[in-house]
């Protein structure tokens, strides 16, 4: 057989595509992240029709192209809470004013096996779009994001998916200097609000973009 890990990850998420289905969720899978950011575009985005934008942190957004592709279309009013011009001050409010809009695009750190979201922030604006605010919401989401059950989600992202990530943003946290969760009390810590969404409600409000792919942390 040729490309046996491809093959397995298909059927994989073919699996999590169903039971996130059983939970009220619309979920596609893509190839890879060039066919994700095409069933957002072409798919997903004509049938939403939304008139602002925004989104949430997320690697996977950036790294499937979906963001500049967005970011670029002149029909979108476009609330870019990654713009690097603005003042912290300027930023926080544009994020408030995220929470808004038609459509509200994000990662997520982890999805369970029975199709659960898994999600840890910072400030709270990305899991806070995800759970109310916005009238539509697309997550695009790696292979690498699959785990087991809720003990395997918490555990992925507290000594892998947090610890990265302040690596990459710089922190001072404990975890930048030996990989995993010491429960810090740094006011550089990321980990301060928790998000489980067990379903997607109203249903099909949340849809689920499954990338047959490693994206993101």
């Amino acid at each position: 057989m040729e490309n046996p890990i491809q093959n397995y990850w298909k059927l994989k998420l073919e699996t999590i595509k169903e039971a996130l289905e059983e939970n009220n969720f619309e979920v596609f899978i893509a190839e890879d992240p060039e066919d994700a950011k095409r069933i957002a575009t072409e798919e997903i985005l004509p049938k939403v029709n939304p008139k602002t934008v925004s989104w949430g942190g997320s690697l996977s957004f950036v790294e499937s192209g979906l963001y500049d592709a967005v970011k670029s279309d002149e029909k979108y009013e476009v609330l870019d809470t990654y713009d690097k011009s603005l003042s912290p001050e300027e930023n926080y409010e544009r994020r408030r004013q995220s929470l808004l809009v038609d459509l509200f695009i994000t990662g997520t750190n982890a999805i369970t096996e029975d199709g659960m979201l898994v999600n840890l922030d910072m400030i709270g604006n990305r899991v806070a779009g995800i759970t109310f605010g916005p009238k539509n919401v697309i997550i695009i989401a790696g292979r690498n994001k699959i785990v087991g059950d809720l003990d395997d989600a918490i555990g992925r992202i507290k000594d892998y998916a947090a610890p990265v990530n302040t690596m990459r943003l710089e922190k001072k946290t404990p975890c930048v200097k030996t990989g995993y969760c010491h429960d810090c009390k740094s006011p550089d810590r990321i980990c301060n609000h928790w998000a489980i969404t067990e379903k997607s409600f109203p249903k099909g409000r949340i849809r689920v973009i499954l990338v047959n792919a490693e994206m993101g942390f």
